[in-house]
Order: structure tokens, then sequence, then C-alpha cells
């Protein structure tokens, strides 16, 4: 029963019971972690993004619903947002350079005995079953933190064709992973 004890620690949070905060950062930092690094491909953009997270989540855990996902899903979605966060505002202050880096590539998590390599497998594996300008404007999107027309300029191509791309290969992501 994860989703509850991860709910329960929520409610407790919300309450400000700091040891609380203290069991999910312990459960998840590493994890979210990983998963910070591969948007930003820097130790210490990555280490912030997840203090920020995890100061996120103290101070709106009350405004945590269940109903609408799981934690997990909650705390990967904060994390994602504050990766493209800081990835963005490092672009705007170091355009060129980061222009002429290669986007972070999949690599596998930093500790392979992480609670969630079996989730992590399965969309790796569901990612590799992409076409691959499917799979190309996705990780563009979401891993390079690019916005559509960021992404049609870069490939040459129409806007539409992008925003078609990301919704046919988020579509059979959701047929692939259902239960995620």
């Amino acid at each position: 029963m994860p989703n509850q004890t991860e709910a329960r620690l929520i409610h407790q949070i919300a309450q400000q019971d700091q040891s609380a905060l203290a069991q999910l950062y312990d459960r998840y930092a590493p994890v979210l972690f990983a998963f910070a690094y591969r948007i930003l491909n820097s130790l210490e953009e990555s280490e912030e993004a997840v203090s920020d997270v995890f100061l996120q989540v103290w101070k709106t855990a009350s405004s945590y619903d269940p109903q609408k996902s799981r934690v997990d899903t909650w705390l990967f979605m904060l994390t994602r947002s504050r990766a493209l966060d800081r990835l963005r505002r490092l672009a705007r202050h170091h355009r060129n350079q980061v222009a002429a880096q290669e986007l972070p590539t999949v690599t596998k998590p930093l500790d392979e005995g992480l609670i969630y390599r079996d989730r992590y497998d399965r969309v790796q594996h569901a990612l590799s079953q992409l076409p691959a300008p499917q799979r190309q404007v996705l990780e563009l999107s979401y891993f390079g933190g690019m916005t559509h027309t960021e992404i049609a300029l870069r490939l040459n191509l129409p806007l539409g064709t992008i925003k078609t791309r990301i919704r046919l290969a988020i579509a059979k992501l959701k047929h692939l992973l259902p239960e995620m």
C-alpha cells in the first residue's frame, strides 16, 4: 500500500510534520535527482531543483489532491517543472552555450537499486517503441525543455507537425503504459 502510505505522509506534511517530510525525502530524493539530472545535466542544478521540490511540498502539501494524481506522479511533475524552469533560466543567461550543447541522453538511474527501476525500464522500453520522429520531439519537449515553436524551428518543420507528433507519442505511451 505505498500509495496510501505516501498520501498519509503528504497529509502529515500538511500538518507541518518534519519527520514525514524527511521520510518522503529519503524515499524520493534519489530518483527525483536522477530525473532532474536527465533534464539539466548538472549536479548542482539538479540538487537545487530537488530542494525546490521538497520546499514546495512543505509549503503546498495541503493542496495535494489524491484524486488527481498519485504522490509519485505529483512529485515527478513538480520536479520536471522545477528542472525546466531552471533550464530556461540557464538558457536565458547562456543562450549561446546551451544551443551548442547536445541534449541530455537517456541514461540509467544513478543508483541501480532504486525502487523505481522497474518503472524506469518500462518507460524506456515504451519510448523505444515510439517511431523515431515522435520520440525525438517528445524528448526535445520533455527532457530538453524546448517549446513546440523552438522544436519546429530546430527541426525545420511546421508547428502543426510538431504538435501532432507529440500528441501521437503521448497517446501511444498512454496505451503502452496504462497503469502509469
